[in-house]
């Protein structure tokens, strides 16, 4: 298939590295599905925005940690564009605590959304995606530095770390590559509340590049793993951090 016969799903598109990452792949010439779980505005502008440029997008509303998400999604895809080629499991949540004050609901919630639904997304993926598919998730960097009030997120993205190895060799007849895409510091809101200059300063100063990411250094790499030129790239982590790790 060329690029313009191609669909994608892009989980947590609405906004921030998300939204970088849908943009990047209607401006290779994909079909883009757009979830959101709350932020409709921000997923309607991103809709226009790739409209505006001559892309083709629409925004799905589903909330990943809630068993029916995937489904919701690929029924979406179907109707919209015939098919999906391209899963991007970006969707997540985070709530930083030293474990001993992490409660039972930071837990479950970002389980149930940063693995549960990448989960999900996956076993959808591997039911629904067309042959010669991609399947790219976003882990985190946080897996390997292992910072303090981190504990419970890098348990979720070292899980997804895991699958995306194990789904690489289950899905490999088909021709499906399964990576994992692991962003160092990168300046999104989500990232940027709550820290002084001098915090932000103190991070960008860990990285040997001296400089935050940029959703588009992300959206970039997926992009790549996502086209023709990774189609060799399989079952692998790229730790896009700047040599942070």
């Amino acid at each position: 298939m060329s690029d313009h016969d191609r669909a994608a799903i892009v989980t947590g598109g609405a906004k921030g590295i998300g939204a970088a990452i849908a943009r990047r792949l209607a401006a290779d010439g994909i079909a883009v599905v757009i979830n959101y779980a709350r932020d409709r505005a921000g997923a309607a502008d991103v809709v226009g925005e790739i409209a505006a440029a001559g892309g083709r997008a629409v925004a799905v509303q589903a909330d990943l940690g809630d068993p029916a998400g995937a489904k919701t999604l690929f029924d979406a895809a179907e109707r919209a564009f015939g098919g999906v080629d391209i899963l991007v499991n970006n969707a997540g949540t985070m709530a930083l605590a030293p474990l001993v004050d992490a409660t039972d609901d930071q837990f479950d919630r970002q389980m149930a959304v940063n693995l549960g639904g990448v989960f999900r997304g996956m076993r959808e993926a591997a039911r629904r995606l067309r042959d010669g598919g991609r399947i790219v998730s976003l882990s985190s960097t946080i897996v390997g530095v292992y910072f303090p009030t981190y504990g419970v997120y890098a348990a979720t993205k070292a899980g997804v770390e895991a699958m995306t190895h194990v789904l690489a060799k289950e899905l490999g007849p088909r021709r499906i590559t399964v990576n994992a895409v692991a962003p160092g510091p990168v300046e999104t809101a989500l990232f940027m509340e709550g820290k002084s200059d001098a915090q932000v300063a103190g991070i960008a100063g860990m990285i040997p590049l001296g400089r935050l990411g940029q959703p588009a250094d992300i959206a970039g790499v997926v992009a790549f793993l996502a086209g023709p030129e990774g189609g060799w790239v399989n079952g692998q982590v790229i730790r896009a951090n700047g040599g942070m790790l």
